[in-house]
């Protein structure tokens, strides 16, 4: 794919400088995408100031605690995602053979919902002969899923002290509604999902540490379903942000919420091919899920 290739000064962009590139992009740490690399920080520094100075701009804002993507570096994010999507593909293409068997993939209801449909159908162009079993439900029951065997591989909520698995990116719950809605002044209508759910679990301690009192006014175990019970106004569910679904809208008044960590786990009894291809799927379309782009 020709037009997926940029040239600069006679010489295409390296797809290592563009992986690690990435990798900051979506952690915002140049420690934390080394690891995810499994390089120095010291070699994704390196990389990414080839980047910046093979395009003649710099890509990232940063100072001793913080990194921060420029407006070249927005761009930067979907001309590197296309340009590896690419060169996986054609890899894929010819070592797709290597690939094959069943893939028992565990998924966060909200991940499944919004923004996984484009990294399934890249996965299945890239690796057709992988058979996936798809299993949807909380991140607490699927970790447990996993650790039991019946899964090699979950992309689910995990809480920030938690080190387990790999961060694809870093989250945080915000309280969301109808458009329409309003506290009334009596106990916090709660919309969850049922136990033992991060969300469910991190509502409800903030809830009590700002000493309000709060009902549960609807349990459900799809994200539909407390998507309809938050548009009906029958109280406010705590959500992804970066997964906020339409049509609702965050509700002011109510106590800041924890952050989280989106990360993958893969079975620790056993490794296969098809989970580390899907996972490299994931982290390499990691800005594109975060953003919805």
């Amino acid at each position: 794919m020709l037009s997926a290739i940029a040239f600069y000064d006679d010489q295409v962009l390296d797809p290592v400088l563009l992986r690690s590139f990435a990798a900051v992009a979506d952690t915002l740490s140049f420690t934390r995408a080394g690891e995810r690399l499994g390089v120095r920080q010291g070699t994704v520094s390196q990389h990414v100031r080839k980047l910046e100075e093979a395009v003649g701009r710099t890509l990232f804002v940063r100072d001793t605690h913080s990194v921060a993507l420029t407006a070249d570096g927005e761009a930067m994010v979907e001309f590197a995602a296309t340009i590896l999507d690419a060169g996986d593909r054609a890899l894929a293409h010819f070592h797709s053979v290597q690939v094959r068997g069943r893939l028992r993939l565990g998924l966060s209801e909200d991940l499944v919902a919004t923004r996984l449909a484009r990294i399934l159908d890249r996965f299945r162009r890239r690796y057709p002969g992988v058979d996936l079993v798809l299993t949807v439900g909380l991140s607490e029951n699927l970790e447990a899923a996993l650790d039991a065997g019946d899964l090699d591989l979950i992309f689910a909520k995990r809480s920030p002290g938690r080190p387990r698995g790999t961060r694809v990116w870093r989250d945080r719950f915000v309280w969301v509604s109808s458009p329409g809605f309003r506290l009334d002044g009596g106990p916090v209508p709660l919309i969850s999902y049922p136990r033992p759910a991060l969300s469910r679990a991190t509502a409800v301690a903030a809830l009590e540490a700002a000493g309000l009192e709060w009902r549960m006014a609807c349990t459900s175990g799809s994200l539909s379903g407390l998507r309809a019970a938050a548009s009906a106004g029958l109280g406010v569910v705590a959500h992804a942000e970066t997964l906020m679904p339409d049509g609702l809208v965050p509700i002011p008044g109510l106590p800041e919420l924890d952050a989280f960590d989106f990360t993958l786990q893969t079975s620790r009894r056993s490794t296969s091919p098809a989970a580390d291809a899907m996972a490299r799927a994931i982290l390499d379309s990691a800005s594109t899920l975060r953003s919805g782009v």
